[in-house]
């Protein structure tokens, strides 16, 4: 797990060595400066990953601190600490372009959710500017890369529903885009210039994720000094995104319900009734309506979510996206690992067509950023592959590959015999070693029609390789 460089920047010495404390114990690089002035000019020097600064500061505001700093790296993740805890103060670092903000006097606890949520957007590599700072970038059609009918099909979805305030219900393997869609649906619709909060309901742990919701009022329970509020609050106007939705406890699927049915709800110890206007969308890679047989998820919830009920492809369904996929992430990666990657062979194009990629787009992204990292430079070739890409199966495998099963809408026999003469390419590269004429003699079939296949699936170029850069 990757760790952060963190600029703490706060004149209290009781809270500068607590954080501290509490970030190195978890290895993390910390670097503590009194005021502004100070972290504008730690950012310049070194590379910050997090940015952890005081509200109020004794030379300028902390806002404005995280707005310099942003400016000079705008993926630097910006937490707000605040000793106010008030909903005028949390929205303004929002506005900032703050990614969370913390309520003073804080728990140790508190520290580690913001720090982990943080450590996991720094992961995934977003840029995790505050909802409203985000939403100023709107998410066009083309961020979703592909052309296949499935893809075009999702973008259609998009493009009929964004507009509406109806739930959406986003299901799909893990890997396969889910929070994208859900983004596209926000920054193409009336309420992109409001904010796009997104919570994944698997990654907080339960007896907190409550709170995280719908906020909490000072004293609530042990540790609550302050009043904090949550994220359906934040999300006032604007999407809220409830990843991993099939996560949710029981219990806090009767709050999310009436959340659901009457756009009102109380913060945790509180009595007020709070009223919003939000759009949910919610995602799961999980069959809902197995759950509800089993008595996992209310089924009164599931039809709330299941208004407008979309599913993300998975990658082996729209193959013949592959190379757009991988032309999209190493123009990215030559771009910011500063590597020169100019393509990749047909017959290494051919072998990443054929895998079947259990963790979709994500595995897909990850194995060429492992390719460009190694190779640095010049065309990824099928020596360059790793061998899970090419399997050798076993022969009841071999056997349960070639089973068709048919539903009540059949199958697209194109579609089959398409990916049928992919297994066959790709069994006969791997037999031959990448070696295009071999290959062809395994087929029984001239090189030139081997090329020829090659050419015409769009996978080389008039200089012979798959993709140009």
């Amino acid at each position: 797990m990757s760790l952060l460089s963190i600029l703490v920047v706060e004149d209290d010495e009781g809270v500068q060595s607590l954080l501290r404390r509490l970030l190195t114990q978890e290895g993390h690089q910390v670097t503590v400066v009194g005021n502004g002035q100070d972290a504008i000019r730690v950012a310049q020097e070194i590379p910050v990953h997090v940015l952890l600064t005081d509200l109020k500061l004794p030379d300028i505001d902390g806002l404005a601190v995280l707005e310099r700093i942003l400016q000079i790296d705008s993926k630097v993740i910006g937490i707000v600490m605040t000793g106010y805890g008030s909903i005028d103060g949390a929205v303004r670092a929002m506005k900032a372009g703050a990614f969370d903000f913390l309520t003073k006097p804080f728990d140790n606890e508190a520290v580690a959710v913001v720090i982990n949520k943080a450590l996991e957007a720094h992961r995934r590599g977003l840029d995790v500017r505050g909802s409203r700072k985000s939403a100023r970038v709107p998410y066009r059609a083309e961020q979703l890369v592909g052309t296949s009918e499935p893809i075009l099909r999702v973008l259609d979805f998009v493009s009929k529903v964004a507009d509406h305030d109806s739930t959406v219900l986003i299901q799909g393997e893990s890997g396969t885009g889910k929070e994208l869609v859900a983004r596209m649906l926000h920054f193409n619709s009336i309420r992109k210039d409001r904010p796009f909060v997104p919570v994944n309901c698997g990654a907080i742990p339960e007896n907190l994720l409550e709170s995280e919701l719908f906020g909490h009022e000072k004293g609530a329970f042990t540790g609550a000094a302050h009043t904090r509020i949550g994220r359906f609050e934040l999300a006032h106007g604007g999407t809220i995104f409830l990843d991993e939705i099939g996560e949710l406890s029981l219990g806090l699927q009767v709050k999310l319900l009436r959340v659901l049915q009457e756009r009102s709800f109380e913060r945790v110890g509180g009595t007020k009734t709070i009223d919003v206007d939000v759009r949910v969308v919610a995602a799961t890679n999980q069959d809902l309506e197995q759950s509800v047989q089993q008595k996992r998820f209310r089924q009164d919830l599931y039809y709330r979510l299941n208004v407008i009920p979309i599913t993300t492809p998975s990658l082996k369904e729209r193959r013949s996206d592959i190379p757009q996929l991988v032309n999209h992430f190493m123009e990215r990666l030559n771009r910011t690992k500063q590597t020169a990657i100019t393509g990749c062979s047909p017959e290494a194009m051919t072998c990443l067509m054929g895998h079947h990629w259990p963790g979709n787009i994500r595995e897909l992204e990850n194995m060429i950023e492992r390719l460009v990292v190694l190779k640095q430079s010049g065309t990824i070739e099928v020596s360059d592959l790793p061998e899970r890409v090419f399997p050798r199966p076993a022969p009841s495998d071999q056997a349960e590959e070639q089973f068709i099963g048919f539903t009540d809408q059949g199958v697209s026999l194109s579609r089959e015999l398409e990916q049928l003469e992919h297994r066959l390419i790709v069994g006969a590269l791997r037999r031959a070693n990448g070696i295009t004429s071999k290959a062809a003699q395994l087929l029984q079939v001239n090189r030139t029609t081997l090329v020829e296949k090659l050419k015409r699936k769009g996978l080389a170029t008039k200089a012979q390789s798959c993709l140009a850069f």
